[in-house]
């Protein structure tokens, strides 16, 4: 059963490389398009996963997997190009059923062992996760500021952002800080870009007068 369910995989791979010239009528697509080889992995798997309605379990186990490969000991035996394919795939079958994986996350895990492409699982997990978060109508939003914002200002914030979108659009919030803009903020949501710092203020201020003298 779980090679047929990991060929099936195998086969939209395969299928979705190829959609350009023969379009695979029966893939899903996801709600964005990620290009690459982890792009043909993720919406391989998207597509499984949502015709069996697990998109969000297997989201969880990719996550649990990329935080899995970043343990030293497992990383130097999966990721080392010298050790058989054939024990890297016992290894990580050994791995899912240790962790309870279903079948959708483990049939990739061996397909991309079995590819030799494991070196691309944590950008295969990145590409979901994109998938996903498109697919729940979040919005990523970075603002960075000088100092840290009290909880009015950060209350006032998220108001004003979320003003800026529709109605089934959830806003992703980043805060970060960084001293060297000097005052203000920064703010990208979205594709947008909004650049209010004090030192790209300060710069426009001295470029305009070194223009005038």
């Amino acid at each position: 059963m779980a090679s047929t369910a990991a060929s099936g995989l195998s086969r939209q791979v395969r299928c979705f490389s190829t959609s350009v010239a023969r379009p695979f009528s029966k893939l899903v697509r996801p709600p964005v398009q990620v290009y690459g080889i982890e792009g043909r992995y993720a919406t391989a798997l998207y597509s499984a996963a949502s015709k069996q309605n697990k998109l969000d379990q297997v989201e969880k186990e990719l996550l649990r997997v990329a935080q899995i490969l970043k343990d030293p000991k497992m990383a130097s035996s999966i990721m080392n190009p010298y050790i058989k394919r054939s024990v890297k795939v016992k290894s990580l079958n050994d791995m899912a059923a240790k962790e309870k994986f279903s079948p959708l996350t483990a049939n990739l895990i061996n397909l991309l062992a079995e590819n030799g492409r494991l070196t691309s699982t944590p950008a295969v997990v990145s590409a979901f996760s994109t998938m996903m978060s498109v697919h729940r109508g979040e919005v990523p939003c970075a603002v960075t500021t000088a100092s840290p914002l009290d909880e009015a200002s950060l209350s006032e914030l998220k108001t004003v952002l979320n003003s800026f979108l529709s109605k089934n659009q959830i806003l992703k919030l980043e805060v970060k800080t960084d001293p060297s803009i000097m005052g203000g903020m920064i703010v990208r949501i979205g594709e947008k870009y909004v650049d209010m710092s004090a030192r790209t203020k300060i710069q426009k201020l001295s470029k305009a007068m070194r223009e005038a003298f």
